[in-house]
């Protein structure tokens, strides 16, 4: 009897790369630009903003916590900061202040791919890969299909995928392709790429992400697609693993958001554990 067909569709950020020290490093960079140098947003305090689920763009989340440091001190009466940062100030504002939004992503880019827009330089180019091409194989060779579905832009997903792993044009579904996560829009694109026809809506979906967005996309997605078994793979994020104590708190939260399952690394999915976990799913 042919077994039945599998679909593990993996975040990139946090899963397939680390990206402590690259986006979230540019994220840091930029909220403490456009604060004037006033305040740099911790690990644990961009966790925190993650964690309402929401937040996966890295711009958007810059700008959210640019503005509420802009809140908190217009509450406490304090003197707003002043420096080079492109802020317009404006009673209207949030806090008092609006931000040129094309201009804290023109920032957030020139940290994160580096000033030259054609030949990157920036903290992409050192980013640790947290698995390599032939865990892929493995799966291929278990009949296991798999694809890639990410907020990361088109090109800095290809490029990890690419250049930095050697896929060949592997399924993908980018910033660009669909709306940003919780809606999973793009989840059910990347599936529908990958499904055999003959297995239209039937084939059991794993999606491997690292954050509350990201449980809560395959939430929804088994709200439009009832009929298929979603299993939700938690992964944590390099940065939380320092202490067991907040790895622990990391992995209570992605399960608190959904996740069915949560592991230190996407390898531990082996092939074998996929097909367990495909075996007990609803």
């Amino acid at each position: 009897m042919k077994r039945q067909s599998a679909i593990a569709v993996f975040d990139i950020d946090g899963v397939v790369r680390d990206v402590g020290n690259s986006y979230r490093r540019a994220l840091a960079d930029t909220v403490e630009y456009f604060t004037a140098g006033a305040y740099r947003p911790s690990q644990a305090e961009i966790d925190a903003l993650k964690s309402e689920g929401i937040w996966n763009n890295d711009w958007e989340a810059s700008q959210e916590l640019v503005y509420r440091f802009f809140e908190t001190q217009t509450a406490h009466g304090s003197a707003l900061p002043t420096g080079e940062a492109a802020i317009r100030r404006e009673q209207t504002g949030r806090g008092g202040v609006e931000i040129d939004y094309s201009k804290l992503v023109a920032f957030f880019q020139s940290r994160y791919r580096g000033p030259d827009p054609i030949h990157w330089t920036g903290y992409i180019c050192h980013e640790p890969l947290l698995f390599q091409a032939d865990y892929l194989e493995r799966l291929t060779q278990a009949g296991i299909l798999w694809g890639f579905f990410s907020g990361a832009t088109r090109g800095s997903a290809s490029y990890v995928l690419e250049k930095r792993l050697g896929l060949q044009d592997p399924v993908l579904i980018a910033m660009e392709d669909a709306p940003g996560k919780p809606d999973p829009t793009g989840l059910l694109a990347t599936v529908d790429r990958l499904e055999q026809p003959a297995d239209f809506n039937q084939t059991p979906v794993l999606y491997l992400g690292d954050t509350v967005a990201d449980m809560y996309t395959v939430q929804q997605a088994r709200e439009q697609q009832p009929q298929r078994s979603w299993i939700a793979v938690g992964v944590l994020p390099p940065h939380v693993q320092e202490t067991p104590e907040r790895s622990q708190m990391y992995a209570q939260t992605l399960k608190q958001a959904g996740a069915d399952i949560v592991f230190s690394n996407a390898q531990e999915l082996t092939p074998e554990k996929i097909w367990e976990l495909v075996s007990t799913a609803p």
